[in-house]
């Protein structure tokens, strides 16, 4: 089947049946669909896909799995309608002459300001606060997720592992954890390829030819991995930075911050694969000590 909406429901209501279930990912399906897109073309594309030697398939979720699941991508869900929420109350407070910085924590200092400020009508007041409490609700909603999530992590062995990977937190870690099978890649490149944080390649006649990341596969657990990958440039950056190894020195000296990050993060997805696949702790590598003359 395709690996589209409730395909997993179905996956495991056909299992059940005594059916081996295979998904597809949409992607792979497309250049097999014939001209105009109809129920019978998909049919016939869904069928010509799963025959091709090389084509990758998508394991069926399990019910726990999609609930844990569920519970990041509601926080991320609110997350985004705080961010909006925010934005709004920013956006109309400057019709009004009150500017303010970016950022959840300016926004109690906002409020206050709009309602100090006299020239202000009382009903745009009025719908202003009324955008504050919003986001006060969202900020409770958001703390209750965020401990139930850090109870999750906690309990989630393979996420406490990847917790000691440096730029990688408990909410990232727990994400990884629920999203990535480390027995469907065989590598850690082929993870990092399918993070889409690999160059693109468009090669021909012998000539090999290599552009920017492709960011292909989950757009959320790349974003992720290269967040992490800024928050340890940030404090590499620091002379007694334990988190610069040689390597990312190297790198920086050589590189822009941002394209650094990429490259970190590949080198991250790589280590995320490596932890999960043999369930041991990163270690930290240890710095080589020069030879005596």
């Amino acid at each position: 089947m395709e690996a589209c909406g409730s395909a997993h429901h179905w996956a495991r209501k056909l299992t059940a049946l005594g059916h081996d279930v295979r998904l597809i990912p949409p992607q792979y399906i497309k250049p097999y669909v014939k001209r105009g897109k109809n129920d019978r073309n998909d049919a016939e594309a869904i069928c010509e896909a799963a025959g091709r030697p090389g084509m990758r398939f998508v394991l069926a979720k399990s019910e726990e799995q999609q609930a844990d699941g569920l519970v990041l991508k509601v926080r991320e869900t609110l997350l985004g309608q705080r961010t909006r929420l925010i934005n709004t109350l920013r956006g109309h407070a400057a019709e009004f002459g009150v500017i303010a910085a970016k950022g959840t924590s300016q926004v109690a200092p906002l409020l206050a300001a709009i309602e100090a400020e006299q020239s202000i009508p009382a009903s745009a007041k009025a719908m202003l606060a009324l955008l504050g409490e919003e986001i006060a609700h969202l900020d409770g909603r958001l703390k209750e997720l965020e401990t139930k999530l850090l109870a999750m992590h906690r309990a989630n062995a393979i996420s406490r592992l990847l917790a000691t990977i440096p730029g990688i937190g408990p909410i990232i870690a727990l994400t990884l954890a629920v999203e990535i099978d480390p027995k469907v890649f065989q590598s850690g490149r082929h993870l990092a390829a399918w993070l889409g944080l690999t160059p693109r390649e468009h090669s021909t006649g012998g000539k090999q030819r290599l552009g920017g990341i492709s960011r292909a596969g989950n757009e959320r657990l790349r974003a992720l991995l290269v967040t992490g990958a800024t928050a340890v440039i940030r404090h590499a950056s620091r002379a007694d930075s334990k988190l610069a190894t040689a390597w990312l020195r190297q790198l920086l000296s050589r590189k822009p911050r941002k394209l650094a990050a990429v490259a970190l993060a590949n080198k991250m997805a790589r280590i995320v694969w490596a932890v999960m696949t043999r369930g041991d702790a990163y270690r930290h590598p240890v710095a080589a000590t020069p030879v005596a003359a």
